[in-house]
């Protein structure tokens, strides 16, 4: 079979699992329906799982209608640094020396600010901690600021509606919140080398139009969650703990530190992931149980998205490559829904003698909408697995979010469109 006849497969394919995501919470329904098929309806109704499935099914398909030689050496030739380092970083993120340096934090902030403590928490982990993921990467923000949302936020007494308002302005400000430097937003680090965009130029052109607009989005959503937040909290509680040794909270910010600053090189942070994991043990009782599940999870899921959407770029490129900037804006806003936007951004830098408006259209497009779907920015699948508790059924609706992601992703559009 041709590869041409390969690449209608793995769009075939493609197609099914973004379905397959907007079904999810069906799935889950579908488990309490029928008990004894559970644990299928389990594992088909985990977001976590669905691009995974679909890419080993990928895989299958070719070695059926190529080879399993062919098959293989496809997989193996897929880059996967990124689902690699998003499995690390949420770990080391999500450790509790970490998290509890960061609740301290942000506890400290919330203090100095004229409103109720509970609403200035929310606040600031809906607006600060996803800036600081333009310093920690995106996934580390996402990691810390859902462990921290988890039990002020999405609580099962808080209306449906207003969680998915919340998780939509989560997932939108961590998007574009990591746009201030040059190196921690996946659809920025796949173009910033080749378009020379160094952290000054992010700064100058996307980071201070983006910080504006996480400001106003964390206010939005703070106003609609503040009949909702109590005045006390369990990460109150996490943070007046038996107290860690500073020395351990800076070996835990070190670990950190380093991973980030070889994001790039997965022999590296895989080495430091496993003294990481040392070190945590020999000090176990400063920690809780490391995320090694939902981190697992997520990379899985970044890792299928790898294998099916590197089948993609036949469609996709000539679609962004056709487009006027204006057009391309407003074009890649709506494709990042259906793929992840670092992808985009990728094909992007492909084209050939590509304008400057267009170049700054496309990754403007790509992280304003980085909030709409589940698969649309890397860190999205952490949010997910990390918050799903929280919401009925145990399970996020991709329909659910979409609706919770449309205005403050209109703020977005309009912060990096005209500002």
């Amino acid at each position: 079979m041709t590869s041409f006849s390969i690449e209608w497969v793995a769009a075939f394919l493609f197609a099914v699992a973004l379905i397959h995501t907007f079904a999810a919470k069906f799935f889950e329904r579908l488990s309490h329906r029928y008990p004894e098929h559970a644990g299928l309806f389990h594992l088909l109704g985990e977001v976590e799982v669905v691009f995974g499935f679909w890419a080993i099914v990928l895989i299958v398909c070719m070695a059926w209608l190529q080879d399993g030689t062919q098959a293989l050496a496809y997989a193996e030739s897929r880059q996967y640094t990124e689902p690699l380092f998003v499995f690390v970083v949420m770990v080391v993120a999500a450790s509790k020396p970490i998290l509890t340096f960061v609740i301290s934090a942000v506890d400290a902030l919330s203090r100095l600010m004229p409103m109720r403590a509970s609403l200035a928490k929310a606040w600031l982990c809906l607006s600060v901690v996803p800036l600081l993921g333009s310093a920690i990467t995106e996934p580390a923000a996402m990691t810390v600021a859902a462990l921290m949302l988890a039990p002020q936020v999405f609580r099962p007494e808080v209306p449906e509606r207003v969680k998915y308002l919340a998780l939509g302005v989560l997932f939108v400000n961590i998007s574009i919140g990591g746009t201030l430097t040059s190196y921690a937003a996946p659809p920025v680090l796949m173009v910033a080398n080749v378009w020379n965009w160094d952290s000054a130029f992010m700064f100058t052109q996307f980071g201070w139009k983006s910080a504006l607009a996480v400001l106003v989005n964390a206010t939005v959503a703070v106003y609609f969650l503040r009949h909702h937040l109590g005045v006390n909290t369990a990460a109150d509680e996490a943070a007046v703990s038996e107290p860690i040794p500073k020395s351990i909270v800076l070996v835990h910010l070190g670990f950190l530190a380093a991973v980030v600053a070889l994001a790039h090189y997965p022999v590296a942070f895989i080495g430091l992931f496993v003294m990481f994991m040392g070190f945590a043990q020999a000090y176990e009782r400063y920690q809780n149980p490391l995320i090694l599940k939902e981190a697992l999870l997520v990379g899985f899921f970044l890792a299928g998205l790898v294998v099916l959407g590197g089948m993609q770029q036949w469609w996709l490129q000539p679609i962004v490559s056709t487009m006027d900037p204006q057009m391309l804006f407003y074009g890649t806003t709506v494709l990042t829904a259906f793929t992840d936007n670092a992808a985009l951004t990728y094909l992007g830098s492909l084209i050939l003698d590509i304008s400057d408006e267009a170049k700054y259209s496309l990754v403007a497009g790509a992280v304003a909408g980085g909030g709409l779907t589940v698969i649309a920015n890397a860190p999205n699948p952490a949010g997910v697995a990390l918050l799903r508790a929280g919401f009925a059924d145990a399970s996020i609706g991709a329909g659910g979010l979409l609706f919770g992601a449309l205005i403050p992703t209109l703020v977005a559009m309009a912060a990096l469109l005209w500002l």
